[in-house]
């Protein structure tokens, strides 16, 4: 166990983003889903789990990260509205950008990608020594998360929504694709993580078997809840009678697409008024 360190930045970081995200939401139900959100949250970047998945063990860094993506990400997507949803993807280029990750391909394409270099040698060498690099890769793999349960949970406004044996089937397969790195680990010869140190002093395991533990973590640790929430959405939606293969239809989306219509008008419409008042000059 690493010497207890207080870390008074992280936690009074952790304490001011929690405070601004409680008072923002107004129904009991998001503020209890946001603040369970941030207590989990402060438990595995704090010390110890923090402290050792910094610098000392890849088994845990992956299990943290995964606590992250898994737990931490879909209760902050819960806790916000539709309501308040709308309100922050109204603006046109945030609209654009969630409407494209909202897309399942898309989605799954980026939590791979940008999930596999928060694992790379690199960036958790770099971690192991920098402050800035692991508040930088924590913030990656939050986003990460968020981006997997927006199609995975059909909450984003005028985004495409699946239905519940899609969204089932996208966790499913996410849970396949986001452990790249895990038969890496399993089944590489040496250590691939030089500057993480000190597993056999502090945790009782040479660094190649740490290195094995993490691919084991990773697999188990995807495969059972995603599988499970992927069981539960499908099983949910046959017992309230609601058609598995449907997608469902809201109010907001209906609201978003008409905005979009006028937003596309306009500018037709400005595109036009240009072409008019450059074509005297033309002549």
């Amino acid at each position: 166990m690493p010497p207890f360190a207080l870390h008074p930045a992280w936690l009074g970081g952790l304490a001011v983003l929690a405070a601004l995200h409680v008072g923002w939401v107004r129904e009991r139900r998001y503020r209890v889903r946001a603040l369970w959100g941030w207590l989990v949250l402060a438990v595995v970047v704090l010390w110890p789990v923090g402290d050792l998945a910094a610098s000392v063990s890849l088994s845990v860094a992956t299990l943290q990260r995964l606590v992250i993506m898994l737990l931490v990400a879909p209760l902050f997507v819960k806790s916000v509205s539709t309501a308040h949803f709308v309100v922050l993807t109204r603006p046109t280029p945030i609209d654009a950008l969630t409407r494209r990750l909202a897309h399942p391909a898309l989605a799954m394409a980026v939590v791979t990608l940008v999930g596999t270099l928060t694992l790379s040698t690199p960036v958790v060498d770099a971690g192991a020594h920098s402050e800035p690099v692991r508040a930088l890769t924590l913030v990656g793999v939050l986003a990460c998360g968020v981006i997997l349960w927006i199609p995975a949970l059909g909450v984003m406004p005028g985004a495409r929504r699946l239905s519940p044996i899609g969204r089932a089937g996208f966790i499913f397969v996410a849970s396949l694709v986001v452990t790249s790195l895990s038969f890496v680990w399993i089944f590489a010869r040496h250590s691939l993580y030089p500057d993480l140190h000190h597993q056999e002093s502090l945790l009782h395991m040479t660094p190649l078997f740490d290195q094995q533990l993490a691919g084991f973590v990773a697999k188990i640790g995807s495969y059972v809840p995603m599988w499970a929430v992927a069981f539960t959405i499908f099983s949910r939606a046959d017992d309230a009678g609601v058609a598995v293969e449907e997608s469902p239809l809201h109010w907001a989306d209906v609201e978003r697409q008409l905005l979009r219509i006028d937003r596309q008008r306009d500018r037709t419409a400005r595109r036009s008024a240009r072409r008019r008042g450059a074509a005297p000059d033309a002549e």
